[in-house]
């Protein structure tokens, strides 16, 4: 049995709460704001570019060479709340290095369900790579990134198999079996049950990507972020993925975001590393 399914709804919500590690989560979210509005001053940016007919159908984009690599990020929340606003910090440097990066917005729960979640963020990248010419970037090298329910989001794309997705995903600090989070407060505004648990967890879900996967995690995280992130490592890379999975030391849930964009960092270095081979192998 699995060790979650003994424990009391009190140690579940700690255990999948990130903020249960941290004083405050207020600097962290404040700087990912403000660094991303510090880019609209700096960089020329394409703002609501829309892949769909919903409202928040929305994305951004931050060119850079033509035909450039493409990364596309999904933004953490527990899927309620942040957005493409708060995404664009990591987008400078990697522009800097010829990584075009694009932000995407979605419904944010109750007013979507998990299922049209995932199926707006499939949506964004199909869109994407349909759109590729006309946007400036080269669709056959689209690498998905996906931080906390980001991360979630970006490995049901992975596995999706769309046109675009094969260049591999960057996964940080995710949740890939959303079984223990129906008796937490998360689901209060999920309202998931089993069967849309199952169905959205990447770790249950039957084959694994054919590109391959960076998965990583801070030192200063609950317990259960790293355990699902070597499960779904250890269940990916035995189907074939190529897989770089670790733990990054002295880093929390919140602030290991930070080191995307910053090549001298492991996690930076990685997703540098990925594009470079054009998502041939992982890391």
């Amino acid at each position: 049995m699995e060790a979650w399914r003994t424990w009391s709804r009190e140690r579940l919500e700690r255990e999948y709460s990130p903020s249960s590690r941290v004083e405050s989560i207020e600097p962290f979210v404040r700087a990912y704001a403000e660094r991303s509005r510090a880019v609209l001053q700096t960089l020329r940016v394409r703002r609501d570019i829309r892949y769909g007919p919903g409202p928040d159908e929305l994305l951004d984009l931050v060119p850079a060479a033509p035909d450039a690599p493409l990364v596309v990020f999904f933004h953490g929340g527990y899927w309620q709340e942040l957005g493409k606003a708060d995404s664009l910090f990591p987008a400078p440097a990697l522009v800097e290095a010829g990584i075009a990066y694009a932000a995407v917005e979605h419904t944010l729960a109750p007013r979507a369900s998990l299922d049209g979640i995932v199926d707006q963020v499939r949506r964004s990248v199909a869109f994407l790579a349909g759109n590729a010419e006309r946007l400036g970037f080269d669709g056959r090298r689209i690498h998905l990134v996906g931080h906390s329910a980001g991360a979630q989001l970006a490995a049901m794309v992975m596995l999706a198999g769309e046109s675009g997705a094969r260049g591999g995903g960057v996964l940080v600090s995710g949740v890939y079996d959303l079984e223990p989070l129906i008796e937490t407060y998360v689901n209060d505004a999920l309202d998931l049950d089993e069967a849309a648990a199952l169905r959205n967890s990447p770790l249950r879900a039957p084959g694994a990507p054919a590109g391959p996967a960076v998965i990583c995690w801070g030192e200063i995280e609950p317990s259960e972020f790293a355990r699902q992130g070597r499960a779904l490592a250890a269940r990916w890379g035995s189907a074939g993925t190529p897989v770089d999975a670790f733990e990054v030391p002295g880093r929390n849930h919140f602030d290991l975001l930070f080191d995307l964009g910053d090549p001298t960092t492991r996690l930076g270095s990685a997703l540098r590393e990925q594009v470079r081979k054009g998502g041939r192998t992982a890391g």
